[in-house]
């Protein structure tokens, strides 16, 4: 049963890694990997001096960030919430609705992020409704982080909340029991015995999540930004497919995607100490 998950990592993780070679070479297709030229760390010099450097660097960091904070706890809460829900015809209907999105294709899920968005969307009909003045969001550069991760939370909270909820079935219910003959209620149930039971669960995700934080998907971006808000959403996953792919300099976009690979082993690294040496809960 093994086997074929170990194959998939060996042909298409650990094989393709060969390839990465190309960031330090002037790539041709005609002479191929071995046979071009040695350019050493140029491509990477390219990089830190040009002028899209601060910008992806930040973008990615801030969106990143952003995801950490709101995205990150969503599913936790709704897990929670729907832990304390006892009407099962009710929690399955809303486990069922929030798990929808995240099975809807990315280019439809795009599409209506679009529409709800536009001058004449939804969402302006209310903001008109209560005296507001109609704004196209994805063409403010102010407002397109906020569109991608309230969008990705609406997408992806549903289907978050499956780790979380499974961690929850874990739980003794005698420590419910000894926590009620203590006099607790259910809130103090909730903070003294829920959430430390699931803690170790959190702070795995957590230490995956940091080590993903350079980790921002080029697909949803390119689908939704424009050359009015690269300023704010050009990120380095989407410079790496405009350079790499719109003008073919292979070689430069491996330096950058090496570099940023670098920088979120570092990220993983780091934040498994930090927690190993806190509270003895980490990946490794």
């Amino acid at each position: 049963m093994l086997l074929p998950v170990i194959l998939y990592y060996l042909v298409f993780h650990y094989g393709p890694m060969y390839g990465a070679l190309i960031a330090f070479k002037d790539f041709s297709p005609r002479l191929g990997i071995l046979g071009s030229e040695w350019a050493g760390f140029e491509h990477f010099r390219t990089f830190f001096t040009g002028a899209y450097f601060w910008r992806t660097i930040k973008n990615t960091i801030m969106i990143s960030f952003y995801e950490l904070v709101f995205g990150f706890p969503a599913p936790i809460i709704l897990a929670l919430l729907l832990n304390e829900v006892k009407n099962t015809l009710f929690k399955r209907a809303v486990q069922t609705i929030t798990y929808m999105p995240h099975f809807i294709s990315l280019v439809v899920i795009c599409g209506i992020i679009k529409d709800f968005t536009s001058s004449e969307g939804v969402i302006n009909d209310f903001i008109a409704w209560i005296g507001g003045e109609r704004v196209t969001f994805l063409l403010e550069p102010g407002m397109f982080r906020s569109v991608y991760v309230s969008s990705g939370i609406w997408q992806n909270i549903g289907w978050g909340t499956i780790i979380y909820l499974a961690a929850l079935t874990g739980i003794d219910n005698e420590q419910y029991e000894a926590a009620r003959m203590d006099g607790a209620g259910r809130w103090k149930q909730l903070l003294h015995v829920t959430v430390p039971g699931i803690l170790p669960t959190i702070i795995i995700l957590l230490i995956l999540e940091i080590g993903r934080m350079m980790n921002v998907g080029f697909e949803k971006i390119i689908l939704l930004y424009n050359p009015t808000t690269y300023i704010t959403a050009d990120v380095v996953s989407s410079y790496v497919y405009r350079v790499g792919l719109q003008d073919f300099n292979f070689s430069f976009s491996s330096a950058v995607g090496l570099f940023n690979s670098f920088v979120n082993f570092t990220l993983l690294i780091a934040a498994n100490w930090i927690s190993r040496k806190w509270n003895e809960t980490s990946l490794w």
